[in-house]
């Protein structure tokens, strides 16, 4: 049988050359015509010296030269299979027609394929290595700068860069720093002895939040507020952090102003932005990239054999079968893309949705992972629910980080829980697993960034700290409850907005 594919391929080398190239070039855009020959020659070349050898280490060079191609224009595993796939078709549409030799098209087609199949998956696993060694490598900068960028705020909390002043009980401004000038815009002349509310944005819950630090000064004395939003002399909104503090009194006056010192809060929420997606990719990553050879390899396979059978078979009813079959193939293969796509950066914009259908996202995700085998999902939606306002695709992190967790808790074997019900005025997701669980110093720090219980590479301990900040920003709550060896149940709550 390698007699006759080498005979074959050496055969019509120059014609399956031809087709391949033709068919990448329809497909793809991003590779120039030269560029897609020489792979495609490479290829027929180390196939045939496969076949003749049987040594798949005689592809090694190849699988080094065809990255460095695929990464330099920036194509995905799935635009590569596409490729390869294609060259199976080329392969066999050549054969087809040949009738030089008495043999079954199937059986050298398959054999065809297990050789693509290995050289691909050797692919796969180099493709992968590399992507993860990016991601981790991008994960742990974004984490530092972050780390770096939290430290330096802290450090100019007192120094001039950050936008000090003083309001008097008048409710004037009476001192104004140059960092609130580069900040706002206002230079000192412009901005003493005017009303406090200068800065405040137009809309009531602003008004409401001056109310509120005028109370709460005159009360406690010092007000935080960590995100909330300022207008400058253009009429720019700028997310801001500020602390508020009460002026001491010389006079004997219950209340004489105070000092309020804020902070530029736009590149922190760049920065955070950019950890929430890196982090989304780490717990995706050992995914990601085995169901692109796991699933979508084999697939290829798989419907080239049932369109050769399409072709040969004229049994009305199998051909029927056959046509469903293909159906479901293609139904797979549009899950995997889907999958992928999920690494992708998220929409950040809100939208009236119903949290069962993130759920079940989240859960198509997840069951993906291949330590999933033994494990058992029960589900119990309420599907009377009612839509609530969130972002999808940071909710659905959410709902992944915990998922992913509760799989390593329980190792590959036992049963996940996830219920959604009505909770007052909130819409509950609970997320249930029998594992290992935790003791009460650990759930103490389960929220604290860079915390985290598994081993050094396994995890950033960024996600439930990621995620506790994305369900509070919606004015939701994470609440977890867990025993040694009994499980964990996560409750994640969201208003249900009028």
């Amino acid at each position: 049988m390698k007699k006759i594919i080498l005979e074959l391929l050496k055969k019509y080398f120059e014609s399956i050359l031809e087709n391949w190239t033709n068919f990448i070039l329809k497909k793809n855009n991003k590779l120039s015509e030269s560029q897609i020959r020489t792979f495609v020659s490479s290829s027929l070349n180390v196939l045939m010296e496969i076949i003749e050898k049987s040594d798949y280490s005689t592809a090694d060079q190849y699988l080094i030269d065809t990255y460095n191609l695929f990464s330099g224009e920036k194509l995905n595993l799935l635009q590569i299979s596409e490729i390869f796939g294609q060259g199976r078709f080329a392969i066999l549409n050549q054969i087809e027609t040949d009738d030089s030799h008495n043999y079954d098209a199937t059986i050298l087609l398959g054999y065809i394929d297990e050789i693509i199949e290995q050289v691909y998956a050797r692919y796969g696993i180099m493709h992968q290595q590399a992507k993860m060694k990016e991601v981790t490598e991008d994960r742990d900068r974004l984490a530092a700068k972050l780390e770096m960028n939290q430290q330096y705020l802290k450090n100019i909390l007192h120094a001039s860069d950050s936008a000090i002043m003083v309001i008097d009980e008048n409710e004037k401004f009476i001192a104004w720093n140059k960092g609130a000038e580069k900040i706002f815009g206002y230079k000192e002349e412009e901005i003493l002895h005017s009303p406090s509310s200068t800065l405040m944005p137009d809309e009531s819950k602003f008004k409401d939040e001056l109310k509120f630090i005028q109370n709460e000064i005159k009360s406690s004395g010092y007000v935080k507020i960590l995100e909330t939003e300022r207008k400058s002399k253009d009429g720019t909104i700028i997310p801001v952090q500020l602390s508020v503090t009460k002026l001491p009194s010389n006079n004997g006056k219950s209340y004489s102003g105070r000092s309020v010192i804020i902070k530029d809060y736009t590149e922190v929420k760049k920065l955070q932005q950019q950890v929430d997606q890196s982090e989304k990719l780490a717990v995706i990553g050992q995914v990601a990239a085995g169901v692109a050879h796991e699933i979508g390899n084999p697939l290829a396979s798989i419907s080239s054999l049932v369109q050769i059978m399409q072709r040969t078979i004229n049994d009305e009813s199998l051909i029927d079968q056959l046509a469903t079959i293909k159906e479901n193939i293609d139904r797979i293969t549009k899950i995997v893309r889907e999958l992928v796509d999920f690494s992708r950066p998220p929409s950040y914009e809100q939208m009236m949705i119903s949290v069962n259908d993130v759920v079940k996202t989240a859960l198509g995700i997840v069951k993906y992972d291949k330590r999933v085998r033994k494990v058992k999902f029960d589900t119990n939606f309420d599907e009377s629910l009612p839509r609530i306002n969130i972002v999808p695709d940071q909710v659905l992190q959410v709902f992944v980080n915990i998922m992913i967790n509760a799989l390593d808790a329980i190792a590959g074997e036992g049963t996940i829980t996830v219920n959604s019900k009505l909770s007052k005025d909130k819409v509950a997701v609970e997320i249930i697993d029998d594992g290992c669980g935790m003791d009460e110093k650990t759930l103490g720090h389960i929220f604290d960034p860079f915390f985290t219980t598994k081993e050094v590479g396994k995890g950033t301990g960024l996600g439930l700290s990621v995620s506790y900040g994305i369900i509070k920003k919606f004015s939701g709550k994470i609440e977890v409850e867990s025993e040694i060896n009994k499980g964990t149940k996560f409750t994640v709550e969201l208003p249900i907005e009028e």
